[in-house]
């Protein structure tokens, strides 16, 4: 198993960055592809980016595409997503998630979650 902690989220104004990290506890992190999802209040959570276990593949949905980047530091148990050029539909909870079967761009494929970070974006 491992257990993930969000953090990095804050408040910032449209065309700013931000960016978040997702720590991770074990020893195995190396053997998880992460992803990273965000929800906004009364919707599901939408897939934003996702990054393979050794780091040399990245998915992104288009909305983001250009602006996110997701990355990794196995040594450091953590995965970041670096954000810029924010805009006001960004706003929203952000999770990153693991897994240690597949990546996916849907979330009932990931098996755990961090407790998620708020990012808002004001105009």
């Amino acid at each position: 198993q491992v257990q993930l902690v969000d953090s990095g989220g804050g408040l910032v104004q449209a065309g700013g960055s931000l960016r978040l990290s997702c720590s991770a506890s074990g020893r195995t992190f190396s053997s998880y592809a992460l992803a990273w999802f965000r929800r906004v209040p009364g919707k599901e959570r939408e897939f934003v980016a996702a990054i393979t276990r050794s780091g040399d593949i990245t998915w992104y949905a288009d909305s983001v595409k250009g602006r996110f980047t997701i990355s990794r530091d196995n040594a450091k148990n953590t995965v970041y997503l670096q954000m810029v050029s924010l805009k006001p539909e960004d706003t929203a909870i952000y999770y990153c998630a693991a897994d240690r079967e597949r990546m996916s761009r849907t979330m009932g494929t990931w098996s755990y979650w961090g407790q998620g970070t708020q990012v808002t974006v004001s105009s």
